[in-house]
């Protein structure tokens, strides 16, 4: 898979522990807009997906994350492969944490199942918005974020979608947004 960007903020050890964990996200299109989670709690929005559990194929994650997260079911045979996005940065446990963030293009099924959130998802409150990817951006990167506001997790979050959704447009796959209309 082609490394569309990385991030390297190099505030770990070189020398230390390294813990590498890989997830899967999904990129649902429709009509120029993007299938994003939202945090009604936090006010943000972000590319469903999550880690992969024990034994379990990227495609398998993608299903079950998109699933999970937004009740939407993936069209197996739409998958296909967007690109690696790859963050290097000092760990929680390990001295070197590798985040590898796999993003697949997907379609799926009209309507919607119910979420299985996880504690720290439901505590957020997501929900599926099918959103103008502007709009995802500018809130974001504007609005407050009550507690996480000031997170430096969460302002890498919101920095690596913005990157990833005009990646997106740069490339010609959000026609009909208002990024593609400015």
């Amino acid at each position: 898979m082609r490394v569309l960007f990385e991030y390297d903020y190099k505030d770990y050890k070189t020398d230390g522990t390294v813990g590498i964990r890989p997830s899967v996200r999904g990129i649902i299109i429709k009509n120029g807009k993007l299938a994003l989670v939202y945090s009604r709690k936090y006010d943000f929005y972000s590319i469903p997906g999550g880690g992969m559990d024990e034994g379990e194929t990227q495609k398998e994650t993608l299903i079950r994350e998109i699933r999970e997260e937004t009740g939407l079911e993936v069209i197996e045979d739409s998958i296909r492969e967007y690109g690696l996005v790859i963050k290097k940065e000092k760990g929680m446990i390990d001295d070197l944490f590798i985040q590898e963030h796999y993003y697949y293009l997907c379609d799926v099924y009209e309507g919607t199942t119910a979420q299985k959130l996880e504690a720290y998802e439901a505590k957020a409150e997501f929900e599926l918005r099918w959103v103008d990817p502007e709009t995802a951006i500018e809130t974001n990167r504007t609005h407050h974020h009550g507690e996480l506001n000031d997170e430096e997790w969460a302002i890498r979050l919101y920095e690596r979608e913005e990157r990833l959704i005009r990646k997106l447009e740069e490339e010609g796959l959000l026609k009909g947004s208002t990024l593609t209309s400015q």
